[in-house]
């Protein structure tokens, strides 16, 4: 693929109804850190920026045209049916552009079918609705419990994914100190040392995790916003730019959707995903394992708020840097001993 135009210019193409082959009534458009994404009809077409930094490069065409491959083929397990594969934006012969035309390549799309606006568990939450869905919610968690059930542990040491979780909370210290972010230094060097120090005195634990082979590759990014209750459940956008990222134990995964539905005021959606995970999984995370994933995460969606403040194209700082020091206020420190 090759002499594309530039993105601004195929999001105005792909803005307008009759750049699809079935032209919707209208088209909406959402746009994200790494993509842009136009809801057409009962179709969702998603367009990968041109960007590239720390762990992501969409820099060409051709790594966009990867990066999209590999999103269609990992979403499968967790929402069959959705992802519908590739689409294709070509030059045609009278130099318009079109979706899965007779002429040249020139960009990569992932093409998926439109989910029903308000079945986001993020939204059911939102709308005040989880106990009317309880039973949809519950089959959801069911349904990533027979994923886990499913995934191969991955031949990891324990050494190693201990060293992955201290440079991560290293990390994450290192990048909330920032003075300009102006966020509660006490409070995070008491939320990082005392992460440090359970690393260091819980070493059994770990080590027992990777030997029940509960370290598996997983969603990555598992939100309230990614899981919908639509008939069959679906658990969509799992992270697809770094394997490394998805390497991780299962209990950290829920524990970090706990948290999530959390700060959304619904504590005990995270507890109903436990809940299930445990019985159909047989496993049963210790209580200050969970802790420690816990302030982990918090620590992770701090540090990802807070660099939304030196994003230029950001407008609303205002609500990110609320959102960074929410997350520090919402948890404690691990206890130690």
């Amino acid at each position: 693929m090759s002499g594309a135009p530039g993105h601004d210019a195929l999001v105005a193409v792909l803005r307008r109804p009759e750049a699809y082959p079935e032209p919707p009534a209208e088209v909406t458009v959402v746009e994200t850190h790494m993509s842009w994404v136009f809801l057409a009809g009962d179709h969702v077409y998603k367009l990968k920026k041109a960007v590239r930094h720390e762990g992501i490069d969409f820099s060409t065409p051709e790594l966009r045209r990867r990066n999209c491959l590999e999103e269609v083929r990992l979403n499968h397990a967790l929402a069959p049916g959705v992802y519908l594969g590739i689409a294709t934006l070509t030059r045609e012969v009278d130099g318009r552009l079109a979706i899965d035309g007779q002429g040249t390549p020139i960009e990569c799309l992932v093409h998926m079918r439109r989910l029903p606006s308000g079945r986001s568990l993020e939204a059911i939450i939102r709308d005040g609705r989880t106990q009317a869905d309880e039973s949809g919610i519950r089959e959801a968690a069911r349904h990533l419990a027979r994923f886990y059930q499913a995934s191969p542990p991955e031949p990891i040491e324990a050494p190693a994914q201990r060293a992955w979780l201290e440079a991560g909370v290293r990390a994450d210290l290192e990048a909330l100190s920032a003075r300009r972010y102006g966020l509660p230094l006490d409070r995070l060097g008491a939320l990082v040392g005392a992460q440090l120090a359970f690393l260091a005195q819980h070493v059994p634990l770990f080590v027992a995790r990777v030997n029940a082979g509960r370290i598996v590759e997983g969603h990555g990014d598992l939100r309230p916003e990614h899981i919908w209750l639509d008939g069959e459940p679906a658990i969509i956008d799992r992270l697809e730019f770094d394997r490394a990222l998805r390497v991780l134990d299962a209990a950290d995964e829920l524990a970090f959707l706990g948290l999530e539905c959390d700060r959304l005021g619904a504590p005990q959606v995270g507890g109903w995903f436990l809940e299930v995970y445990m019985e159909m999984t047989g496993d049963d995370p210790p209580a200050p394992l969970l802790h420690f994933y816990r302030v982990y995460r918090a620590l992770r969606r701090a540090t990802i708020s807070a660099r939304n403040l030196d994003d230029p194209s950001v407008a609303d700082h205002a609500r990110f840097a609320a959102r960074a020091r929410r997350y520090l206020e919402m948890v404690e420190p691990v206890p130690l001993g």
